[in-house]
C-alpha cells in the first residue's frame, strides 16, 4: 500500500504539487526508488526533525518496533495519518504523543488514481487538517470521510481488501471458462476484461448495480440460469457477508494486538 500511496503522489508532484516527500526503510522496487530520487525524494533522512505529516503505510504487526523512530519525525503541529488497519487513534495519539491523528483506508487501485479512500480524522484536527488529508488523499482517487472510528474496520474489510475480491472473482471466471473448453490465455483474458469492463460502466454510467445486472439478465435466458445459482442460500451474498464479516473481525483483532 505504501508503494501505491508513493506513486500517488509522485505524479502529484510531476503535476506541480508543493510536496516534499521523505520516505523511511522503503520496501520498493529499484524503479519507484529511481521515480522518488527524480522528484527530489529524500531516502532515509540521517537528520530527521518534525514534519508537517507523518504516514505510517506498514503492517499493523510492526507498529510497536517502529514507534521510537516515528518520533523524532513528530513535534506539536505534526498530523499523523496512518494507513494501519485496526490501530486506533488513541493508540497512535498516545505511543506517538501527536493529538492530530487521522486514519485512512486506501486500496491498491490508488496506483492508477482510480482507489478509493476512507478516512475518519480525531477531534483535535482543524478543518484545515482534513483539507490537507484530502489533498493528499485525491490523487489516489475518491475519498470518503468517515463519520465515526467503529466503522474503519468495515471500511477495511470492504476497500481495503475488496480488490483482492474483485481478482479472485476474474481468477476463478477465468478457471471456469477453461474447464468450459477455452484455453487459458483466453479465458484469463476475457474474464478479466469483463470484471474490468462491467466497473468502468458501473461508475461512468452512475447506475446502481441492480439496475445493471436486470439490464443483462433476460427472462429465461442463460445469465438467469447463472444468476439463480449464485444468488442460491449457499450462494454468493451469504459468502461475501462471511468474508466481509471475517475481515472486519480481524481488523479488530489487530487493533486489539
Amino acid at each position: 500500500m505504501g508503494g501505491a500511496l508513493v506513486r500517488g503522489w509522485i505524479g502529484a508532484v510531476r503535476k506541480g504539487g508543493a510536496l516534499t516527500l521523505s520516505i523511511v526503510d522503503p520496501s520498493f522496487d529499484p524503479e519507484l526508488e529511481r521515480e522518488l530520487d527524480s522528484v527530489g525524494a529524500v531516502i532515509n533522512p540521517p537528520n530527521p526533525g518534525p514534519v508537517d505529516i507523518v504516514v505510517l503505510a506498514v503492517k499493523p504487526q510492526t507498529f510497536p518496533s517502529i514507534v521510537e523512530s516515528v518520533k523524532r519525525f513528530v513535534g506539536p503541529d505534526t498530523r499523523v495519518m496512518s494507513v494501519m488497519a485496526g490501530i486506533t487513534m488513541d493508540v497512535l495519539s498516545r505511543e506517538l504523543g501527536a493529538q492530530r491523528v487521522v486514519r485512512c483506508v486506501p486500496n491498491t487501485p490508488a496506483r492508477i488514481g482510480r482507489g478509493v479512500t476512507a478516512y475518519v480524522a480525531s477531534p483535535a484536527c482543524s478543518a484545515e487538517d482534513r483539507q490537507l488529508v484530502e489533498q493528499l488523499l485525491g490523487p489516489l482517487g475518491t475519498v470518503e470521510p468517515i463519520a465515526a472510528e467503529r466503522l474503519m474496520d468495515v471500511v477495511t474489510a470492504v476497500s481495503g481488501s475488496g480488490p483482492a475480491y474483485v481478482f479472485l472473482l476474474a481468477e476463478v471466471l477465468a478457471a471456469a471458462a477453461e474447464q468450459e473448453g477455452l484455453d487459458r490465455d483466453t479465458a484469463m483474458r476475457i474474464a478479466s476484461q469483463t470484471v474490468a469492463g462491467a466497473g468502468a460502466l458501473m461508475l461512468e454510467t452512475g447506475e446502481s448495480p441492480g439496475a445493471l445486472r436486470k439490464q443483462v439478465t433476460s427472462p429465461g435466458g442463460t445469465t438467469e440460469a447463472a444468476l439463480d445459482v449464485l444468488g442460491a442460500g449457499d450462494g454468493l451474498g451469504p459468502l461475501l457477508r462471511r468474508a466481509v464479516s471475517a475481515a472486519a473481525a480481524r481488523s479488530r483483532q489487530l487493533g486489539k494486538g
